[in-house]
Formats: structure tokens, C-alpha cells, sequence
């Protein structure tokens, strides 16, 4: 026997009345007291962790499962941007409405009006991306932390990759707008068809993103470019106050005309592309907080 087990037995052998040699008998009570006062701890310390209001901490999955869980449909979470947060006066601007459905389109009818709630309107900027202007617009819905929808014309995203991502880093909708621009009306089904194809792979191949919605030029809708909208799964989109901006009115024009006209539902129609946009940009900074002033907020269709 070894001295290790000379130790544990301590008895040289002896037995006890019951037979069993008391160094086992002493082994297997002790072992007894042992878990007894191990389960004793671990029931006192799960009782003073539910008394304390605390539950087990799950182990930690991938990063994806730690963020923070979608919006519910029909929700959005405001948008902030870094002027807002370094002037507080413009967190109130900050804020979208919360996102509601909007009614279903009947067939060959495009978009006029949004229906987010009381004084919520949407601001619709079209022809660009452009490398002088479409910067300049940016910085003022960065500004003002306003999320606007761009109609891009796909010629110009191919020829300033550049600025359309600006637009698209920037959290901004990205409308198709065709091609280059033409008269659909003048148009056969099939050109209408490749005018549309063609802007959604440019805007594709600029941003990453593929529109979900289409504007026509001039706002002319043939029945072609409803037919080529439904094959394509985009909602046709259009507006309901026009400033005529892209004439080049005069800024002071632009501002009367879209102060006039904003009401509960508008879509709002500027330009940043297509020629000299400098009257947009100024009227752009006046009517912009004129119209958060008196409780509009802005939406995306």
C-alpha cells in the first residue's frame, strides 16, 4: 500500500461493525457534505440573482445578432446629420414621420402626393447627378438634415459615377429618370423600354443600388412607359408643385411659387441638373427653413 493510500485509509485495515472499513464510511460522508454544501451555494446564489432582477447573459453570437433590430413596417428612425447634431436648433428638423403606407396605384397612374401625415411633404430633385451643382444641394439637405429623392438621368450617373454615390452614401432615394432625358411620348414602346433599362444599369453600376421608382421627362406618361414600368417594377412618379425652376426664374420666383404651393401631400420639383442650377441652390437656402419653420417635415415617396 502506498503512502498516499495509508493517509486516505488511516485505520491499517480495520473494520467497523457494519463491515465496511471506516476510512470509505468517512470518504463517502464527506463527499456527501461536500455536494451538499456546493448545491446549498449555487441555489443561494441563483436565489440572490433573481432577487436582484437579473437574468443569465446570453453568449454572445455574431455582430449581426448584437445590433439593434429593424424598424417594424410602417416606421422609420430619425435621420440625423452632422450639422444637426452640432446645432440642437436643428434636431426638431431631423426627425422624418413615420413612413405609412401609401395607397396602391391603379394601372396607368403615377404618383402625385405623399400621404405621411399633417404638413409632411417630399422633395424631388431631378437631372443630375451634376459636379458642380448636385455638391452644393447635398450640403444644404446635410445641413438642414433633410433626406431628399433624386431623379437621375442614367447618362449623367455613368459620366459622374462620383456624385451619384455622394447621393447614395448620403442616404438619399435614387429615382430612374431615364437614359438621356428624351420625350417618351415621341418615343416607340421598345426605345421607351431601353431608355428605362439602360438608366437603371448606369445608376446600378454607379451607386449599387437599383431604383424602385421611375419619373418620366417632362411628365409625359404614354401608355408605353407604364407598360415597361410594370415589367420593370418600378412605381411611376410624379409631382405636384413646380416652381419652374429649370426656366430660371429669378430665386425670389421660385421661393413665392413653392411657399404658395406646399401644402399637406406635396411633392416638390427642383432641378440640379440639366443646365445652370445656381438659382435653385439660392432659392434652395431660403424657402428650405421657411417651410420647417411652419412645421413641414419631409419624407421620400
Amino acid at each position: 500500500m502506498t503512502e498516499r493510500d495509508a493517509r486516505m485509509r488511516g485505520d491499517g485495515g480495520r473494520r467497523s461493525a457494519g463491515g465496511l472499513p471506516v476510512s470509505r464510511r468517512v470518504l463517502l460522508a464527506a463527499g456527501g457534505a461536500v455536494l451538499l454544501t456546493s448545491t446549498a451555494a449555487a441555489v443561494s446564489a441563483d436565489a440572490r440573482a433573481h432577487s436582484a432582477g437579473t437574468q443569465p447573459r446570453p453568449a454572445a453570437g455574431p455582430a449581426s445578432a448584437q445590433a439593434d433590430p429593424p424598424p417594424r413596417p410602417g416606421t422609420a428612425r430619425p435621420v440625423t446629420s452632422p450639422a444637426t447634431r452640432q446645432h440642437p436648433e436643428l434636431a426638431r428638423h431631423a426627425a422624418r414621420p413615420p413612413l405609412r403606407e401609401q395607397p396602391r396605384l391603379a394601372y396607368g397612374q403615377a404618383m402625385h402626393t405623399v400621404r405621411d401625415g399633417p404638413k409632411v411633404v417630399a422633395l424631388t430633385i431631378d437631372d443630375g447627378p451634376s459636379p458642380v451643382y448636385t455638391p452644393q444641394i447635398l450640403r444644404i439637405l446635410r445641413q438642414y438634415g433633410i433626406i431628399a429623392s433624386f431623379s437621375m438621368v442614367g447618362r449623367n450617373a455613368a459620366a459622374f459615377p462620383g456624385v451619384a454615390r455622394q447621393v447614395a452614401a448620403a442616404g438619399h432615394m435614387i429615382v430612374n429618370h431615364t437614359w438621356d432625358h428624351s420625350n417618351l411620348g415621341y418615343l416607340p414602346a421598345v426605345a421607351v423600354q431601353d431608355q428605362i433599362a439602360r438608366a437603371t444599369d448606369a445608376i446600378h453600376a454607379a451607386t449599387g443600388k437599383r431604383p424602385g421608382m421611375f419619373r418620366a421627362p417632362y411628365g409625359v406618361w404614354p401608355p408605353a412607359v407604364f407598360s415597361s414600368c410594370a415589367e420593370a417594377g418600378l412605381t411611376p412618379l410624379a409631382w405636384s408643385v413646380d416652381p419652374r425652376d429649370w426656366s430660371r426664374p429669378g430665386v425670389r420666383a421660385i421661393i413665392r411659387d413653392i411657399v404658395a404651393d406646399t401644402r399637406t401631400g406635396s411633392i416638390i420639383l427642383e432641378h440640379d441638373g440639366g443646365g445652370n442650377r445656381s438659382q435653385t441652390v439660392a432659392a434652395l437656402k431660403i424657402w428650405l427653413p421657411r417651410l420647417l419653420d411652419a412645421g413641414y417635415q419631409f419624407t421620400t415617396p
